[in-house]
C-alpha cells in the first residue's frame, strides 16, 4: 500500500504524533510524508517529506494570539487553497507523482483537499476531532466558539472516508466510522527511564510569544533550576537553562523533571501522563486547548492557569499538591499507538486496496537517508 501522510506544521504536536505511529506505517507500506513548517523541520532529518505551505496563528507583541493578525497572514493561502490555484495545483501535482493509494491527514488541509480531488480515499488522524466527530464535555461558555472551530475545521478539512482521533480523555464517538485512541508515545519516550529530579520541564509551542517577562519573573523568583525549550534563547541567566528544541534531549529532560509548565497541547499532556509528571498549564486562547486543561484538572493531573494570571504563586500552589496529582497519573498512563496502527490497517482493509499490491515497500521505497533528494519543496 502506498500512503500519503499529510501533517499539519504549526508547532511541534502533530508532528510527533505522526513520529509514534511511522515506523510501524514505513514498515509496512511505502510512506511518503507531506508537511510544512515545524512539522518538516521535525521530521525530514529522518524521513522522506515533501514541504507544502501551512496556516497558522499569529501572535500579538504581548504573546497573545491575534484573530485579525491570523486571518490576516494566512487569507492568501487559504484563498489558494479554496480557490485551487497554484499552490493547491502543485501539492496535487505532487500527491499524484507519488500515486498514493491512501491519504493520511493530521489536521492538514492541502492533504484533505488534494486527496479529494484526486479521488484518494482519506483517513483523518489527529486530536482536533475530538470536537468535531465526538461528544465531549464541553462547558457552557465555550459551546458557542466551539461551533464556531467546528464549522471552520470542516469547512477546510472536508468529510474524511475514516476517522481516528487521538485523546488523553476519553470522549464518546459521534458515528462508527469514527475510532477513539489513546495517546500516542513516540519510541524515545517509550525508551525514556522516569526518575524524580529537581529541575521543571518549560516549554512554549511558540515561546518567541508566549515566554512573556511575567512568566520569566516568576521561574526566577520560584527559587527552582528550570529547562526551558522552544523560545530563541539559549544559555543560562541564573537557575534558568534556555535550550534549543530538541528529541532526545527534550526527552530526557522532561523524564528526569519535577513537573511541567506548558501550553495545553494533547500530545505533551499524554507523554506527561506516561512519565508519570505532573502539569501546569496555560491553554492557549482556543477551544480544543481549554478542553484539554478542563480535563487535565477532572482528571487530577494537575492545575490550569490563565496565561496572563501565572505567577510563583500559581507555582507554588501547584506544587505543593504533587503527591496528590502523582497519585492520580500513576492509574492512568496508556499508550494508543497500537490502537491507531490497528485502526489504520483496519480502515486500509474498509476502503479497499483499489487493486494495488499489499506487503512492505520494496527497498527502493523504504525510508530514506537524512540526506535524501526525497526532501524536496512542492
Amino acid at each position: 500500500m502506498r500512503i500519503a501522510y499529510g501533517i499539519f506544521g504549526y508547532g511541534r504536536g502533530h508532528a510527533t504524533r505522526a513520529a509514534a505511529v511511522l515506523p510501524e506505517l514505513c514498515r509496512r507500506h511505502a510512506v511518503r510524508l507531506f508537511a510544512g513548517g515545524d512539522a518538516y523541520d521535525q521530521l525530514s532529518p529522518e524521513y522522506p517529506v515533501s514541504r507544502i505551505p501551512t496556516i497558522g496563528y499569529r501572535y500579538t507583541r504581548r504573546g497573545a494570539i491575534s484573530g485579525w493578525l491570523t486571518a490576516r497572514e494566512n487569507a492568501w493561502s487559504v484563498l489558494d487553497m479554496l480557490l485551487r490555484g497554484p499552490q493547491f495545483r502543485q501539492v496535487c501535482e505532487a500527491v499524484a507523482d507519488f500515486a498514493p493509494d491512501l491519504v493520511i491527514s493530521d489536521a492538514e488541509p492541502w492533504m484533505h483537499r488534494a486527496a479529494r480531488r484526486l479521488g484518494i480515499p482519506r483517513i483523518g488522524f489527529d486530536h482536533f476531532g475530538v470536537m468535531v466527530y465526538c461528544k465531549p464535555h464541553i462547558p457552557f461558555g465555550d459551546r458557542i466558539r466551539s461551533r464556531r472551530d467546528v464549522l471552520v475545521y470542516r469547512w477546510l478539512m472536508g468529510k474524511p472516508d475514516r476517522i481516528i482521533v487521538s485523546s488523553f480523555y476519553h470522549a464518546k464517538p459521534r458515528w462508527p466510522r469514527v475510532r477513539v485512541v489513546g495517546p500516542l508515545l513516540r519510541d524515545e519516550v517509550l525508551a525514556a527511564e522516569p526518575s524524580r529530579g529537581q529541575h521543571l520541564l518549560v516549554y512554549f509551542n511558540k515561546g518567541a510569544y508566549q515566554y512573556a517577562p511575567h512568566i520569566e519573573r516568576a521561574l526566577q523568583a520560584s527559587g527552582l533550576p528550570c529547562r526551558v525549550y522552544g523560545t530563541p534563547r539559549q544559555g543560562a541567566d541564573g537557575l534558568i537553562a534556555y535550550r534549543p528544541m530538541s528529541n532526545v534531549p527534550f526527552v530526557e529532560d522532561m523524564a528526569s523533571c519535577r513537573a511541567i509548565i506548558s501550553t495545553a497541547g494533547n500530545q505533551l499532556v499524554g507523554e506527561a501522563v506516561h512519565l508519570g509528571k505532573p502539569m501546569l498549564v496555560m491553554p492557549e486562547q482556543c477551544v480544543e486547548q481549554r478542553l484539554n486543561a478542563a480535563s487535565l484538572e477532572r482528571r487530577g493531573f494537575g492545575r490550569a492557569v490563565r496565561w496572563r494570571d501565572f505567577s510563583v504563586d500559581h507555582l507554588q500552589a501547584f506544587l505543593a499538591e504533587e503527591e496528590r496529582f502523582h497519585a492520580h497519573i500513576r492509574c492512568a498512563a496508556r499508550n494508543g499507538r497500537r490502537e491507531a496502527v490497528e485502526a489504520i490497517e483496519s480502515f486500509i482493509a474498509e476502503l479497499g486496496h483499489r487493486g494495488t499490491r499489499s506487503g512492505p515497500p520494496s527497498a527502493g521505497e523504504r525510508r530514506a537517508s537524512p540526506a535524501s533528494a526525497d526532501n524536496r519543496d512542492v
